[in-house]
This record gives structure tokens, C-alpha cells and sequence, in this order.
């Protein structure tokens, strides 16, 4: 009678053990702070990318509160800095020899805030207020999301270059969002924002009266067609 055999290869078995010991090394180290003492100097880098985002958020409220175009502005600007740690972390990780699955998960979590959440909230503050354009806003940031899911499982398909980089990105790439935030940069410049001048192209009633849940500001469909870019699956765009 034949043996029945295992399904997995040897060399698959041999990516498992190998992953064992990545993963091991986050349980074998004690005491309270032990998770951060296994960041690597590029995932601290990327942390601050998370940093700006989660401080243009917060720059927001105070706008929202206080109506002080300083923190507009600053909510403004965060992003932007976003961008720059999340170019530096390559260049550190590749400078240091050093990479580590931390370092992939921070780097799409701290993405999905500099240019998902960041991006929209601020839409949300300069005047996108009514229920659908909060729909259309809500929307892009599950897009940002969702591509930053399909990238991390799917970067291994795409054809590489002779230096192991992917040839191009799947859909649009999530940072390309800071285009829209500096659109938002200037309308804000120009007084076309709410409470002033109100955004470009108005309101349209989808349903009901004017005034009611189905007004959406046409400058959300901008919002929309971005969000379906991000997540399109024959939209190529070459990495630079």
C-alpha cells in the first residue's frame, strides 16, 4: 500500500520555517517596551508618516473648532511630510540592509492615514458636509484601504525589473492622493470653501428637496472616480 503524501513541498516547508523564525523573534523578547525594542530604524521612520497623518487629523478639529485658518493650513501641510518619511523609509531600510514584516504592515497602516483618512477629513472641513458627499468620502478611504490589502498580497505577482522592483503599480498608488489635497491647498488660497465663497460647481439635489440628505457637491464625484482608480485592477501606472 502507497503512503499517502504530504501536499506541501519541501521548499514550501522550508518558506514555513523560515517564517517561524522571522515571527519568533517578536515573542521571544520579555518586558513591557519589548514590542519596540524589535523596530528597525527605517519602522520608526515610517511611524512618523502615521505621526503627520494622525496631526493633520487633529489639526482639523482645531480648525473646525476654533475656525483659525492656521490649523488649516497645517492640516494642510501634514500630508506632505507624510509623504517624505514615506519615501525614507525605503532609502533606510535599503541603507541599513534591513527589513522586516513589522515594517511592511506599519508602512500600509501608516499610509492608509497621511493619504486615505487625512485626505478626506479635510475634504469633509473645507465643505463636503452633506450626506452624500460624506458617502463619497467614506468610500475613498475604504479604497485606500482595500488597495493597500491587494498590494500587500498580490506585490509578489506583479513582473519585477533586474533590481527585484515591480515594473508598475496596480490602480492608482495611494500617496498619488496628496493631488487632491493640493487641489484642497487651492481652494483654500482662493476663499472656495465653506463659509466663504463655497467649493467649485455647487450643489446638485439628487433626490428630495434642496436641503435634504440627497445634495452632493460635484466636486465629490472628484472624490469617487479617485477612489475607483485606486482599486482598479487593469489601471497600470509605471513606478518612477
Amino acid at each position: 500500500m502507497s503512503q499517502s503524501k504530504d501536499p506541501k513541498s519541501k521548499s514550501d516547508a522550508d518558506d514555513d520555517g523560515g517564517l517561524s523564525v522571522v515571527l519568533q523573534q517578536y515573542n521571544d523578547t520579555k518586558g513591557h517596551f519589548s514590542l519596540v525594542r524589535n523596530f528597525r530604524l527605517a519602522d520608526l521612520v515610517t511611524i512618523m508618516n502615521g505621526f503627520c497623518g494622525s496631526f493633520s487629523l487633529f489639526s482639523s478639529a482645531h480648525y473646525l473648532s476654533t475656525g483659525d485658518e492656521y490649523y488649516l493650513w497645517n492640516a494642510l501641510w501634514f500630508p506632505l511630510g507624510g509623504l517624505i518619511f514615506d519615501v525614507l523609509d525605503g532609502k533606510v531600510a535599503r541603507w541599513r540592509r534591513s527589513s522586516s514584516m513589522l515594517g511592511q504592515e506599519l508602512d500600509s497602516l501608516a499610509d492608509l492615514i497621511s493619504f486615505g483618512v487625512a485626505p478626506a477629513v479635510l475634504a469633509f472641513v473645507v465643505g463636503l458636509r452633506t450626506t452624500l458627499d460624506t458617502v463619497a468620502l467614506t468610500c475613498f478611504i475604504c479604497s485606500g484601504l482595500a488597495r493597500l490589502a491587494r498590494f500587500n498580497a498580490t506585490v509578489a505577482l506583479v513582473p519585477k525589473d533586474p533590481s527585484g522592483k515591480a515594473r508598475y503599480f496596480e490602480g492608482l498608488p495611494i500617496p498619488s492622493t496628496l493631488a487632491l489635497v493640493g487641489l484642497l491647498s487651492y481652494w483654500v488660497k482662493n476663499g472656495w470653501i465653506e463659509g466663504k465663497e463655497g467649493l467649485p460647481g455647487g450643489i446638485v439635489t439628487v433626490w428630495g428637496k434642496s436641503g435634504g440628505c440627497g445634495d452632493l457637491h460635484v466636486v465629490s464625484l472628484l472624490f469617487g472616480a479617485w477612489a475607483s482608480m485606486m482599486v482598479s485592477k487593469t489601471l497600470r501606472v509605471p513606478k518612477l
